[in-house]
């Protein structure tokens, strides 16, 4: 058997910590292992037009397997592409290995054409960030990379310049059991008491979920009709906590609707379950708080915690939930869920007005339709920015669908090369990116990553010609919209160019019809939407608290809207209150 170098000892680590697919784009340094993934049948490469996207497609990736996922950039410009989607994977707790492929060993630190310092540069968005500079640190290094990854939820980086890259693999290296799945964390039996005694001592308690609380709605659901509790949620929760909810009160921050804030900030004990929602003006600063959470950094650095949990939300709720007392009194919680109810109804109306017949088409009206229209299990990928607002706002979660975006590190154009790995894990299921076109023209050369490929993504483009949500920040702080105004082509046209499916829609009468037809085509799929480019829906009065960086205004509401098929549910629940 012939002795396998660097490249082949890499790419078979890769292969036993459950990597199926490494993204990235080809170059010399990067060339050994290039080649090695070709003679090797259980990994693919997948050539993207630029490196970001590799990053923002392991990611997704990622995300959704909740396994390992791999990436890659050649020396210097090449591996520097990778670091904003790495920066998105590593703050969504996505287990990605990037590998940064380095200039000739021996050329380092003397100013050699391409040189960077990958070992500095992708320091803060990694947990582990090395360099194999000798063979004989392999495999060791690399399975430790894997492990951070994985183990702490997050991006390893290794960095190997070329020419170690094609050495021979040391004789006898060590190759450990990986290890390829997180396990859970439980409290300690103090913690869980002092915990208990809160709720028994409080007479309206709120829990308030995050991403934290994928895989236990059963568990959350229990405790909340255990304690007549309130449950919100931040949006990267809405996907796994708003379903099934009797007790939904909406969701809390810039982009909240419902009677979210309004609970967190009239009980007597708020729990935080698995979230690190950043905008701590929204949380209350006179109630006692309790937050639960896997990751221990995440505790406090919000607010003012009189209790401080660390464990898995499941494991805790299934230890906690036993032992407080049952509540009887449901007086708080039916007052959210009217609240909450009448919040929607009275909202519900600007998106249902005329909407029909609007030219150019509301965007809120395209969510609409898009939500009604889309398979059970979809996975919906969203820009940031105004879709960001639609999709909070109108997609409907069931426990099968999926929703991706960069609600953490808050990057334009993440939506279409997180389509891109979303869609290579099950070509058979529907995955829909929701494109803003400021979001698609930043990496819209990798739209012929789905021609090449042929897959199955459908891209709805939001085209309103403009940066919608720096124009509202603009407003916000008084400031003219400057900049912010983008002359687009007919992106259909070019979809068509480029060989794949697509539709221009300007009048809404057509919008059903469009979207029907795109989701029936085999192949990659463009709808381009003219959306109205005034639909910056906001409160009435400017107040002086309003500012930009997702502020808060003295109403506690920044931006309102429509919210689609949640007021059903908010109806729904409503019948459960006993009338007077």
């Amino acid at each position: 058997m012939a002795k396998q170098n660097v490249s082949e000892q890499f790419v078979d680590i890769l292969v036993r910590a459950g990597v199926k697919r490494m993204y990235g784009v080809v170059g010399d340094s990067l060339n050994p292992v290039v080649d090695a993934i070709r003679r090797n049948s259980a990994i693919d490469w997948i050539q993207v037009r630029h490196e970001e996207t590799a990053a923002f497609a392991a990611g997704a990736e990622a995300q959704i397997t909740g396994s390992l996922a791999a990436c890659a950039g050649s020396c210097g410009p090449g591996n520097l592409h990778l670091i904003n989607g790495l920066y998105d994977a590593h703050r969504s707790m996505a287990p990605v290995l990037a590998l940064a492929s380095h200039i000739p060993s021996s050329e380092i630190g003397l100013g050699y054409f391409q040189e960077t310092h990958p070992e500095l540069l992708f320091q803060e968005c990694s947990h582990y960030n090395e360099m194999i500079s000798n063979p004989q640190q392999m495999p060791r290094l690399l399975q430790t990379a894997i492990q951070h990854a994985i183990g702490r939820g997050g991006v390893s980086v290794v960095a190997m310049p070329g020419d170690i890259a094609s050495q021979p693999a040391p004789e006898k290296s060590i190759e450990h059991a990986l290890v390829t799945s997180r396990p859970t964390v439980r409290p300690g039996d103090a913690e869980i008491e002092k915990l208990c005694r809160m709720v028994d001592e409080a007479k309206r308690v709120t829990l308030f979920c995050g991403s934290g609380t994928a895989g236990a709605h059963a568990e959350v659901m229990e405790f909340a009709e255990r304690v007549k509790s309130p449950v919100g949620h931040a949006l990267r929760g809405k996907e796994w906590i708003q379903y099934d909810n009797p007790y939904d009160v909406g969701m809390s921050g810039l982009l909240g609707y419902g009677a979210a804030y309004e609970a967190t900030n009239e009980c007597d004990l708020l729990i935080l379950l698995g979230t690190d929602f950043p905008y701590n003006a929204f949380l209350p600063n006179d109630v006692k708080i309790v937050q639960v959470d896997v990751r221990p950094e995440h505790l406090g650095r919000r607010s003012k915690l009189d209790l401080a949990i660390w464990g898995d939300v499941r494991e805790t709720l299934r230890c906690l939930t036993p032992r407080v007392k049952v509540k009887t009194d449901r007086k708080f919680l039916d007052r959210m869920l009217k609240k909450h109810a009448d919040a929607l109804e009275g909202v519900v109306k600007a998106y249902t007005r005329k909407v029909e017949k609007h030219i150019p088409i509301h965007p809120e009206y395209v969510a609409s339709v898009l939500d009604e229209l889309a398979d059970d299990d979809a996975v919906f990928t969203v820009d940031t920015g105004m879709c960001n607002v639609w999709a909070a706002r109108y997609l409907s979660p069931n426990g099968k669908r999926r929703v991706i975006g960069s609600f953490s590190h808050g990057s334009m154009a993440n939506a279409l090369p997180q389509a891109i790995g979303a869609q290579f894990i099950d070509r058979n299921r529907q995955v829909v990116s929701m494109s803003g076109d400021g979001g698609f023209t930043m990496l819209m050369g990798d739209f012929l990553t789905l021609v090449q490929y042929d897959l199955p993504v459908k891209v709805v483009v939001f085209n309103n010609s403009s940066l919608s949500m720096v124009e509202l920040e603009m407003l916000v702080a008084g400031l003219p919209s400057f900049g912010t105004a983008n002359k687009n082509p007919d992106f259909a046209a070019i979809a068509r160019a480029a060989g794949a499916y697509g539709v221009r829609v300007e009048k809404p009468k057509q919008l059903e019809s469009a979207l029907k037809d795109a989701f029936k085509h085999k192949g990659p799929a463009l709808v381009d939407v003219v959306t109205d480019p005034n639909a910056l829906s906001i409160p009435p009065k400017i107040s002086a608290d309003m500012v930009t960086g997702f502020a808060l205004s003295a109403s506690k509401i920044v931006l309102d809207g429509g919210v689609g098929r949640m007021v059903q549910m908010a109806r729904s629940n409503l019948r459960n209150v006993p009338r007077p």
